[in-house]
């Protein structure tokens, strides 16, 4: 349908400058560049080289999507951008790219929220989201569990981690293994190799006491540092494969039982798993066969719209245009630490028109 609302999303929250094209559920671009590589020697993602390489890749990034998508810039119906959470500093650079192309532009911009974008993404592959869709979101800085009634305006947090997210204890562990960063694939690659029930490594907070949708890996990282320092102290090598596969089925069993519960116990009967942790193949599988064998549907996006990308802040933004959502205005900030019960930004007048737009742009306060 040509009358499908045409947005770009700008997504930089952390190291990859994402810019995607969607017309209503349909992905016509997905343009990413990484900064993976100037990071990898750090052994972690550091925020101002981040910020740099996504003002160096942001212009050319928002041409090669356009060229993609086959589209002209004045065609679009809306600027959407992640306004957090994430890296402040890299959170900025895509924040005043999005306000400098919807005030050149004459088109509303819409701040929406990292998190809600990685449910979202999920309409560009399997169609529009159920509601309440319950989504179980996974990546270097989050591990969550989401009850969304409505995408645009009502997430509804279940639990999160409680300290390390199921991303930085794959990066952790395979530092401790000297495999590299970042450590989600390369840890994936070689526990394929591994005896999954090699080490029965521990499974935080899965008590009867414990918080039941809550996640905790610190405990798992240390423990799995600790084996392979004894190993190495005894002078025997380390089973890199194995430890690798026992430390993944670790955290896939954690995160698919509590997922799973959280379904059953709030009577939904879909799961949607997201984020970058969500491209992991065995946790694909693992929760593959657990839905089936609870009868709960399973929608999981194919792994490239899993990791942060440009697409699915456009397809949040597509979904704020469709329902008429209020736009964001020329005060929208990048916040860091931007919850997920706010899965967007309006402004404070709502959405503006074009000459409103450009007045307020011109003479606004500058933060």
């Amino acid at each position: 349908m040509t009358d499908e609302p045409l947005v770009l999303g700008i997504e930089t929250s952390c190291d990859e400058t994402g810019v995607g094209i969607v017309r209503g559920h349909t992905l016509l671009a997905d343009a990413v560049a990484s900064s993976v590589d100037e990071h990898a020697r750090f052994g972690g993602v550091v925020p101002e080289v981040a910020s740099r390489a996504h003002l160096e890749a942001m212009v050319p990034t928002i041409q090669r999507a356009l060229k993609e998508a086959g589209v002209a810039a004045s065609d679009l119906d809306g600027i959407a951008v992640t306004a957090g959470p994430g890296l402040a500093g890299a959170l900025l650079v895509g924040v005043a790219a999005a306000k400098a192309y919807a005030y050149a532009l004459g088109k509303p911009l819409y701040g929406v929220n990292h998190l809600a974008s990685h449910i979202c993404v999920d309409q560009l592959e399997h169609g529009a989201l159920p509601e309440p869709t319950m989504a179980l979101l996974v990546s270097g800085g989050h591990s969550s569990l989401l009850l969304a009634p409505d995408i645009t305006s009502d997430v509804r947090p279940l639990g999160s981690t409680i300290d390390d997210a199921a991303g930085e204890a794959f990066d952790k562990v395979a530092r401790v293994l000297g495999l590299g960063f970042p450590g989600g694939p390369v840890v994936d690659r070689y526990a394929r190799e591994g005896d999954p029930a090699a080490i029965r490594f521990p499974r935080g907070l899965t008590g009867p006491r414990d918080p039941v949708y809550d996640f905790s890996f610190s405990g798992l990282k240390t423990a799995v540092a600790r084996w392979v320092e004894e190993r190495r102290r005894e002078g025997k090598e380390v089973p890199v494969a194995d430890v690798a596969a026992s430390f993944q089925e670790a955290v896939t069993d954690v995160l698919t039982r509590k997922a799973i519960r959280a379904c059953k116990d709030n009577g939904v009967d879909h799961l949607m798993i997201g984020g970058g942790v969500a491209a992991n193949s065995r946790l694909r599988s693992m929760a593959a066969e657990r839905c089936a064998d609870a009868g709960i549907r399973l929608r999981v996006p194919r792994p490239k719209l899993c990791t942060d990308n440009g697409a699915m802040v456009a397809a949040l933004g597509a979904e704020m245009v469709a329902r008429g959502r209020a736009a964001s205005d020329w005060e929208l900030p990048a916040d860091s630490s931007l919850p997920v019960t706010e899965p967007h930004v309006p402004g404070a007048g709502g959405a503006l028109d074009a000459h409103t737009a450009l007045h307020t742009a011109g003479h606004g306060h500058t933060h």
